[in-house]
């Protein structure tokens, strides 16, 4: 299926979101691609009952709460989405427009384009133990969908971040029985979590132990016990149920690698005047654009994301001054909002 539009925006998070506003502001058209099967991004999928506290207003938000209200926000510009999808080519066809093409066969002729991701399509970093992806999803876990499913188990936490600690201290009043395992007792946690794992710990509510998981045992097609190894080379049996594995993310660019966009490690140098890379027509906001000064915050997005709308808008109509328009005030701010007279 073809499609026509002025911005197609890659990645659904909340700084695409956003893109999307301020383009319609504008009275620009977008299309919005995203890998996950719904809205939200990396930080609604992977965190989103975690609190948010400097979204400007807004004293305390939690990611999904941030992800519905963009959403509600961008309802009268009629956003097209493009879910479960990836953008695997970018050819320009002229100066002004683009063949996008998504992993679904989908072809998108716009004007723009917007990389709005995080760094990439993050992947778990996974257990290297031999045989164990068979009961990933079943016994083995690599992030939480459904806190209730762990409830009352047998659980091993594996990992010294904020997501091990995060889950370790949120399940073990329901757990069964949990155990920490990570390789040393230094941590990358927030010292806070760990105080809190330690006085859980002093209570007999969780236990601790350095070392790594290094072996499984099943029986009748499922998980009954693991062995972790300390540093001094023994190994502990332990009986599970299920194992939450929190060792980190690996961020992967996938085709926008293949763009021909100037990098930075994993990263898309922009300017700071409109967040145009070195290919004209494309832009980059949100933690995947990096320029000097670069803040990775969600505020630091939506500063992006508004400038690079203005340039975007000037950029098709080079003829036409682009006014500044307050939304409080604008007739036509209030007719593109959809505002009662």
């Amino acid at each position: 299926m073809n499609h026509e539009t002025d911005a197609v925006i890659v990645g659904a998070g909340p700084c695409g979101l956003f893109q999307i506003f301020e383009l319609g502001l504008l009275g620009l058209k977008a299309h919005i691609v995203d890998a996950l099967d719904r809205p939200g991004g990396q930080c609604a999928e992977l965190y989103p009952d975690k609190p948010i506290y400097d979204i400007p207003a807004i004293p305390v938000c939690d990611a999904q709460e941030l992800v519905d209200a963009l959403m509600k926000q961008i309802e009268p510009f009629d956003a097209a989405f493009h879910l479960s999808a990836q953008v695997t080519e970018v050819e320009a066809i002229d100066e002004l427009r683009f063949r996008v093409v998504t992993s679904k066969g989908e072809e998108i002729i716009a004007k723009s384009v917007i990389v709005a991701g995080g760094v990439g399509s993050f992947q778990p970093m996974p257990l290297r133990v031999a045989g164990v992806e068979e009961y990933v999803d079943e016994q083995v876990f690599y992030r939480v969908q459904n806190p209730s499913a762990h409830h009352g188990k047998d659980l091993v936490v594996l990992g010294g971040g904020d997501s091990a600690f995060d889950w370790a201290l949120e399940l073990a009043p329901h757990a069964n029985s949990l155990t920490l395992v990570h390789r040393s007792d230094r941590f990358r946690a927030a010292p806070a979590s760990v105080a809190k794992m330690r006085d859980l710990e002093a209570d007999g509510k969780l236990n601790f132990m350095v070392g790594n998981l290094v072996e499984f045992a099943a029986q009748n097609g499922a998980i009954d016990t693991v062995g972790i190894r300390h540093p001094d080379k023994s190994v502990t049996e332990l009986s599970i149920d299920h194992a939450l594995v929190f060792f980190g993310l690996s961020p992967k660019l996938g085709p926008i690698a293949e763009w021909g966009l100037n990098l930075d490690k994993n990263q898309i140098r922009t300017d700071t005047e409109k967040f145009e890379t070195n290919i004209p027509g494309i832009y980059a906001i949100g933690d995947i654009a990096t320029y000097p000064g670069k803040k990775k915050l969600i505020l630091s997005g939506f500063h992006e994301a508004a400038l690079a709308a203005f340039a975007i808008k000037a950029r098709l109509n080079p003829d036409e001054k682009v006014h500044l328009q307050y939304t409080t005030t604008s007739p036509i701010m209030h007719e593109r909002l959809g505002v009662p007279d």
